[in-house]
């Protein structure tokens, strides 16, 4: 069934807000126990929605807060996305229902927004005052939690491109190799992020052969991460948030 409540986001600073319903999909997973709602994964009311994990058990639901990279051949020309890197955070627990430390779902869908538009990037940058130039080839700064909203989130894990150009997804048990199956727009009204540029897509990846803990993840609530175009031939790197479930 579909819960057609309005997530909107929870920071007073931010004008604008993104619509995002819940879908009942699958078991319960961490956190979840009697009288405990299980999590719903976000419906973004748009015209097609991403398929539900049928009977799958929700494993963790991750912030995950940093670039999305992509390069241009020259001016003018499309921009290619090349990956991803991103610290991800453990947000299992603040998921309305789920214990003591639980927000509301506005609150929750909230922090993507909140992240981005007031926390800097997570990574070891070239130029921390100039995010399109990218991450250093050591681009993971040491374990820390996230502290945002009032609330601190536990580290988790890391999501990056790994040498084949495979997306890869580690945090606890889990180490997912993954696909693309499925991609939509955001919805209308999604945060563009601090410079403008735009929402990237909601996906579902599934795992392929490697993967341990996990046989997809949904990547939802997005802000920012579109391309600030091809003024020039070269690379560029935008900040962008997410939630990713784990199932």
């Amino acid at each position: 069934m579909l819960s057609k409540s309005l997530a909107v986001l929870a920071s007073a600073a931010l004008a604008a807000a993104s619509p995002v319903a819940r879908a009942h999909h699958g078991k319960g997973g961490p956190g979840c126990g009697a009288g405990r709602p299980a999590p719903t994964l976000p419906v973004n009311g748009g015209e097609r929605e991403l398929a539900g994990p049928g009977g799958l058990t929700l494993k963790s639901i991750a912030l995950g807060h940093g670039i999305q990279n992509y390069t241009c051949s020259e001016a003018g020309a499309e921009p290619t996305a090349t990956g991803a890197l991103a610290v991800l955070y453990d947000m299992t627990k603040f998921y309305p229902g789920q214990g003591p430390e639980s927000l509301t779902i506005e609150q929750f869908d909230g922090l993507t927004s909140s992240a981005i538009n007031n926390l800097p990037v997570p990574l070891n940058l070239n130029d921390p005052a100039n995010i399109a130039l990218g991450a250093t080839a050591n681009p993971f700064p040491a374990d820390a939690p996230l502290a945002v909203d009032g609330i601190s989130i536990p580290f988790a894990g890391h999501h990056f491109f790994n040498g084949e150009g495979v997306p890869q997804f580690r945090l606890g048990s889990i180490d997912l190799l993954a696909a693309l199956a499925d991609r939509i727009p955001a919805p209308e009204g999604a945060d563009p992020g601090p410079d403008n540029t735009g929402t990237v897509a909601w996906l579902e990846l599934d795992a392929v052969e490697g993967s341990v803990g996990a046989s997809l993840v949904y990547r939802v609530v997005t802000a920012g991460g579109t391309s600030h175009g091809c003024a020039a031939a070269g690379d560029d790197s935008t900040a962008y948030t997410a939630q990713y479930w784990f199932f």
